[in-house]
């Protein structure tokens, strides 16, 4: 077993390294100018996210796709992810990994539009989408299609269940002395009650969930910027600086280099915001919309909520706590997030303990709805049931046991998950930028759909 996780390992270490780093940035950078730079029509996109697409086909509203989008998307990776980053990559990290979000709003943007495009209609009235179809329908690619599914199923269990899971019982284990199978019995239970009411009801809770705990962590993280106060303006002074200059031996980041605060505040980004990654255009599919530029502004703002706000509120509060506290460790990220925080009187460990609970239980309710749409895609509506059980019997599991090997497995997957979906975004890019015009730059965002027929599948 030792042998097998240092296999996956290297290979996960090798596919989110420099390859990964210059496919997605590179598709981000691609997409902004092939597009116009979307990322100017955020403020509209957030307004149409509230908005009621009355008459629309679809399962959930728009504002319940992005909710069950955010819930996947905002997990550990926007707090233990961030103070990664600043550990391996100095606190210019912080600053690298902003860009990538702002530059993944385009990829997001064109991943939705793609998903809305390329939908097919059950015989019960249900909505499918995502990559998987895209790759199917648009680039008359069936196998590339299968193997997406495949590497999402296999995903979902390890970053989307898993591994969240083993973060919530052992932080509520640590914080308030809970034995491991009690946390893992309560979230099965949760799940349970969510998951096996399917869409509507995952959407409908995170609809509530997300954004409660997104305001709450959000305050919370302005409290401690107000608390920190005298330290705001010089962190963001090192956060810009240590972006572009190597950190000086003897300073509290030495030995930092601008290559590796490039490189981790890249990646950290780009795992955090999943722009690229082909996850969030499976629920994006089935929002009710009238037109799929509608929609894909919608989705558009998943990433600005995760990455361009949340994860820069968490790199300033750390860097801020390590400027004003210079005893705090920085060289391990989950322990620096813990010191950041905990210095804070309090309201610094509830506020860290609330948010990595909340956000690693509303990943584990977003990527259920994903691997059981991938599952449908593989095997077909009767297997949904199955796959929910197993889902379910996962969160416990992963309550209790060392997931060591699942994380590395679960990294892979999802390199090889990107992979399809940025060839069928590259591929698709030119009906991307037709239905771009046609419904964004000509003003008719208020159009509906050509009348075309929706494939049907069994």
């Amino acid at each position: 077993m030792e042998a097998i996780n240092d296999f996956f390992a290297t290979v996960s270490s090798f596919l989110w390294g420099w390859p990964m780093i210059i496919m997605l940035l590179g598709t981000h950078l691609y997409l902004t100018i092939r597009l116009r730079f979307p990322q100017r029509k955020i403020f509209t996109a957030i307004r149409l996210s509230v908005s009621r697409d009355k008459g629309a086909s679809g399962d959930v509203s728009q504002f319940g796709a992005l909710a069950t989008a955010l819930a996947a998307t905002i997990g550990t990776g926007n707090i233990i992810g961030v103070a990664t980053a600043i550990a391996l990559g100095g606190p210019g990290a912080v600053l690298w990994c902003w860009l990538t979000g702002v530059f993944g709003i385009s990829t997001k943007y064109a991943e939705g539009l793609v998903a809305v495009k390329y939908r097919v209609k059950t015989k019960d009235g249900r909505m499918l989408g995502g990559p998987m179809y895209a790759l199917e329908r648009g680039v008359h690619c069936k196998w590339l299609a299968v193997c997406f599914a495949l590497f999402a199923t296999i995903a979902s269990f390890g970053i989307g269940n898993t591994v969240q899971a083993n973060a919530i019982s052992t932080m509520v284990g640590q914080v308030f002395g809970v034995p491991l199978w009690v946390t893992g019995l309560v979230l099965a239970i949760l799940g349970a009650a969510v998951i096996l009411g399917g869409v509507k009801s995952i959407a409908k809770v995170c609809s509530m969930l997300v954004p409660f705990m997104a305001i709450f962590y959000v305050l919370g993280c302005i409290y401690i910027l107000c608390v920190n106060h005298a330290y705001v303006w010089p962190a963001i002074k090192t956060i810009v600086e240590a972006a572009f200059t190597p950190r000086a031996a003897g300073g509290g980041f030495a030995g930092t280099t601008v290559m590796m605060a490039c490189r981790y505040g890249i990646a950290r980004g780009l795992f955090s915001n999943e722009s690229g990654l082909g996850s969030a255009p499976i629920v994006a599919a089935a929002a009710k919309t009238r037109n799929p530029v509608r929609q894909a502004l919608v989705s558009s703002t998943g990433t600005f909520w995760d990455t361009v706000i949340i994860c820069a509120l968490t790199g300033i509060v750390i860097v801020s706590s390590i400027i004003a506290y210079p005893d705090i460790d920085i060289h391990d990220g989950a322990a620096l997030t813990k010191a950041a925080f905990g210095k804070i009187p309090y309201v610094g460990t509830p506020l860290l303990t609330f948010g990595l609970i909340t956000f690693a239980f509303s990943t584990i309710l977003g990527w259920s709805y994903y691997g059981e749409r991938c599952v449908e895609y593989l095997k077909g509506h009767r297997w949904m049931l199955v796959y929910r059980v197993v889902f379910i019997i996962g969160i416990f599991v992963g309550s209790i046991v060392s997931l060591g090997l699942v994380w590395n497995i679960a990294d892979c997957m999802n390199a090889f998950m990107a992979i399809p979906n940025l060839l069928s975004l590259i591929l698709l890019s030119g009906i991307i930028v037709h239905e771009t015009r046609k419904y964004l730059w000509r003003g008719r965002l208020d159009r509906d759909m050509d009348d075309e027929e929706l494939a049907e599948v069994e």
